[in-house]
């Protein structure tokens, strides 16, 4: 569908609607009814024979009965490609709601096979590649070394892309499940090797755990059964009994090992782990299941389209400072994702693993996990759809912080002020246009020598004066941080250094000294904030310096960490931990290019294990700080992520570039980041690095004013790029676009509380309000607010229209409404716009505190209020009021969607003035209600 351009981007809302009920929102709404497409089933199952098993039948069981085609339903769809090789004997029964069966190679048409028929038999779409290493040409000779088969390909000698030369035979050695036995919450089993693997110190048995923790969350946990090794100090809710109804059941493979989840309703397998060998070294985990089909997201971080290729491509996580780039590890590393399955039902896994590792993908569909360390713990969230499945997510890791109201606003930023007059001089013009701005924050050039805790004396002599002019105007100030602490300052002349150093709070090499790399300030130490004793330290240097600049936020960059040295001044060891025998598709290919060492010493494990923790570390610490400091919601942005950071930080995508492809590929970061917990993220406006135009510039603002976190931000030796940079037109635009952002506050304030209630996300794909739509799958130029607010941006130069995709439902033009923008914030009058569904009905909520006090909710400090509209009456009712509310005032009701105009209109009874446009919308003027008392509007 192609729609006009009405000045900038698109914006449509939709009536928020279960069937035909609708929504009204605080200035926008909708909801949705998708269509009826489907998703072919890839892979299909043969008849086998379920045979008695010598394990004891209990009372209940989870799994499903014989079908009535007489196949067993455990087996039915069964997707392995050892099912493709030849006849199978099957050992099935049921055990506390699971089905154990024994895949075994018997006398039938495999029997007498040569090696090479008995490899050709596997299906290209089912080869899981026995040889990943990326630092050798993979010949015959190597390969077959391994027990695995060689069939070339197309694609040149050693080609690390495309169907694998060097694969798994059907026959290949895995574990065996020797025993299982019922526990309060599941069942644990052991796992023997009887065959070792082909990396060094593969461990023989293994435990296996699974939890039934809710009916819709399943734990499973694989681990050494005799040794502990490391395992992610995130903390997790614990299950106190047996999920009673789960709406999934599980089914075990005794030899080889496997597991096999199905989805009860519809029978859909989510997991099938024995189309591979389960590999379990000290330094080589590997697992590999079949997919139930092709619409795979999340993964990150990485720079790539929303929706994930399975063309045989490979997704690294390992935290990285790299400008953001297709097929690189970026800065955070997130192990969870989500798929979308037939008829539009949605699961979600996640393994809390925080070592380097790499997640294969193939068309079968098939997904690899491969990692260097820890143990296999997955969480396997059932929906059954997307936005149920991103809230049970966040059940594990922890819902969102609830940010200050102000962090909602535009923020202004830039690498190159040069002083603090000049960043002064920004923020006066920015008022003398009137042109909305919340924060300001400054780059390391506010520093001296770069050092943290510091601020040049000459060039920010007026720093101080700056902060306090901010505050006076009710704006902010948020300045950035690094790790790094300089080390080269004399003895006594740098106490965040010297006291670091007496406290013993910095990382250590593998001989017990002091870590010392290189960053901007020089060369540098790194505080190990998996030690308790550096919160205090950090603590203290951030309330000595709040003495002399009282900031209110803070920004957390170089967190990988980023270490210019690779590894130290002094290089790594030539240990196993710097040096694995495996090492996943790291940009650079060593596991301490451009960062620290991974065999460096902390408090809580070797850096090998807590690397990709680092960044969530530091954000915990820093959130706590501010709390202490300034007693009031902490705003913390950072740029390494691990699950659960959301919590202590929000996050902006990195160092992008002034591209028009820069653009497009921020919408699908913010979109994934959204799926991981994090909802308060965004791009730098406008590109960080090269030079803009004021084209790209203008048509990012008008994104950018839509991303939840939105700061406008570039590099030094650029041109300016803030809004009263540009000409009257573009500067006019930058503005309108803004006030449209503050006038939708409320609402988006909304969103992020039903985020940090109960794990909403704020921006989201389509499909999530459209499961039933498989056209929405792909979408990742387009994105809503919640439920109510689409957004089609202008990503492409030289252009005056877009083109955009809208699910069935019924659509308004947000920007039809009448009379011109306000800018909403705290103690202005609101505008409420209802809008209505093909019934004439709406719905919508608003929350509303004072914006910055910490567990508002928590201490019940707050307001809530729900709209309605039924039979042309608009009803507000307070849920639940505080002292807040009774200073906003509702000046404005429009309603779109009236298809008549009324003879007239009555507020809590009494008849009032209104306005009626052709387009249907009905506005009613100069309210003046109290939002902390409920009242009715209604039209005749």
């Amino acid at each position: 569908m192609k729609c006009c351009k009405l000045g900038d981007l698109t914006v449509f809302l939709k009536p928020q609607c279960q069937e035909e009920t609708g929504v009204c929102k605080l200035l926008s709404s909708h909801r949705i009814r998708g269509g009826e497409s489907k998703i072919a089933n890839t892979w299909k199952m043969k008849s086998y024979q379920k045979l008695a098993t010598d394990i004891p039948q209990p009372t209940e069981s989870y799994a499903e009965e014989e079908s009535i085609d007489g196949k067993p339903p455990c087996l039915r769809k069964l997707s392995t490609w050892w099912l493709g090789v030849g006849l199978l004997m099957i050992v099935a029964g049921l055990l506390s709601g699971v089905t154990m069966w024994m895949l075994r190679q018997v006398s039938g048409s495999q029997h007498g096979q040569t090696p090479l028929e008995k490899c050709s038999a596997v299906p290209e779409p089912l080869r899981f590649d026995c040889y990943p290493e990326r630092n050798v040409v993979v010949t015959k000779e190597l390969c077959e070394s391994r027990g695995c088969c060689f069939i070339e390909r197309d694609q040149p000698l050693g080609s690390r892309s495309g169907v694998p030369w060097c694969f798994y035979p059907p026959d290949f050695p895995s574990y065996t499940l020797e025993s299982l036995n019922q526990t309060e919450l599941g069942m644990v089993g052991l796992l023997r090797r009887k065959v070792k693997a082909y990396y060094p110190r593969d461990i023989e048995r293994l435990q296996l755990s699974v939890e039934f923790e809710t009916d819709t969350r399943l734990h499973i946990k694989i681990t050494d059964s005799t040794s502990p090794r490391f395992e992610v100090p995130l903390e997790v809710p614990r299950a106190m009994k047996k999920a009673e109804n789960p709406v999934y059941s599980l089914e075990f493979s005794k030899e080889p090992f496997g597991l096999l989840l199905r989805r009860r309703a519809s029978g859909a397998v989510l997991l099938n782990t024995t189309v591979a060998p389960l590999i379990f070294a000290d330094q080589f985990l590997q697992i590999s299941t079949i997919l139930p089909s092709k619409f795979l997201y999340g993964l990150g971080e990485h720079r790539s389209s929303f929706l994930h290729s399975l063309d045989w491509s490979t997704l690294t996580l390992w935290a990285r400072d790299v400008p953001p780039t297709e097929s690189y590890n970026l800065y955070g590393a997130h192990p969870f994702y989500l798929l979308m399955e037939e008829e539009g039902a949605a699961h979600g896994v996640f393994l809390l693993n925080s070592n380097a590792m790499e997640v294969a993908l193939q068309p079968a569909p098939a997904l690899t996990w491969r990692t260097i360390g820890g143990v296999l713990d997955f969480y396997i969230f059932l929906g059954p759809d997307p936005n149920m499945v991103i809230q049970q997510y966040q059940q594990v890791i922890g819902f969102p912080a609830m940010p200050p109201f102000w962090g909602l606003g535009f923020h202004l930023c830039r690498w190159g002020y040069g002083t603090s007059n000049a960043t002064w001089q920004i923020v006066k013009a920015m008022r003398n246009y009137q042109i909305p701005q919340d924060a300001q924050w400054n780059d390391i050039d506010y520093m001296e020598g770069y050092r943290d805790f510091t601020f040049d004396p000459e060039k920010f002599d007026t720093l101080p004066q700056l902060v306090e002019d901010l505050h006076k105007h009710g704006q902010y100030y948020v300045m950035i941080l690094d790790p790094g602490i300089s080390s080269t300052n004399p003895p006594g002349s740098y106490w965040p250094y010297d006291e670091g150093l007496r406290r013993g709070i910095f990382i250590n090499t593998t001989q017990g000294q002091t870590l010392i790399g290189q960053v901007w300030p020089g060369l540098t130490a790194f505080p190990d904030f998996s030690n308790p004793d550096t919160y205090q330290w950090w603590l203290e240097n951030l309330n000595r310096f709040h003495a002399r600049v009282p900031f209110d936020g803070l920004w957390i960059d170089m967190n990988e960490p980023s270490d210019f040295k690779d590894g130290s001044v002094d290089g790594c060891s030539p240990g196993e931990l710097d040096n694995p025998l495996y090492v996943p598709a790291v940009l650079g290919g060593s596991l301490s290019a451009k960062t620290v060492c991974a065999s460096a010493k902390q408090s809580a494990s070797m850096h090998y294990n807590l690397h990709n923790l680092y960044g969530l570390m530091e954000a915990k610490a820093t959130a706590s700080a501010l709390i202490q400091i300034r007693g009031k919601r902490p705003l913390v942005i950072s740029r390494s992520t691990f699950p659960s950071q959301g919590r202590y930080s929000g996050h902006w995508l990195g160092d992008n570039r002034s591209k028009w492809k820069e653009m497009y590929w921020s919408v699908p970061g913010v979109l994934s980041f959204n799926l991981f917990g994090i909802p308060l993220v965004g791009a730098d406006i406008c590109g960080f690095s090269g030079t803009t135009s004021e084209e790209l510039c203008t048509r990012w603002m008008q994104l950018g004013a839509f991303y939840p976190f939105s700061r406008n931000h570039n590099t030094q030796n650029e041109k300016a790029q803030d809004p009263v940079a540009f000409g009257s037109v573009a500067r006019t635009a930058m503005k309108e676009v803004l006030l449209t952002r503050y006038a939708l506050l409320p609402f988006l304030y909304t969103l992020f509380h039903r985020a940090h209630l109960q794990g909403h996300t704020v921006a989201r794909a389509l499909f999530f309000e459209f499961p039933q739509d498989v056209i929405t799958y792909s979408i990742d130029k387009q994105f809503l607010w919640g439920q109510s607010l689409l957004v089609t941006p202008v990503l492409e130069p030289g252009v005056d229209s877009v083109i955009g995709y809208f699910p069935r439902g019924v659509w308004y033009d947000y920007y039809t409404k009448p009379g011109s923008t306000s800018w909403v914030s705290s103690g202005n009058p609101l505008r409420l716009i209802a809008a209505l569904s093909q019934n004439a009905s709406a719905w919508g909520d608003l929350f509303w505190d004072d914006g910055e006090s910490l567990d508002t909710f928590e201490r019940g400090d707050y307001s809530y209020l729900v709209f309605n509209v039924t039979q042309n009456v608009f009803t507000s009712t307070v849920l639940h009021a505080n002292v807040e509310a009774t200073y906003i005032t509702v000046d404005v009701l429009s309603v779109y969607g009236v298809r008549e105009k009324p003879s007239r209109v009555t507020v809590n009874g009494k008849e009032n003035p209104f306005s009626y446009l052709d387009n249907q919308v009905l506005t009613v003027s100069d309210l003046n209600l109290n939002l902390s008392q409920g009242f009715s509007i209604r039209w005749l």
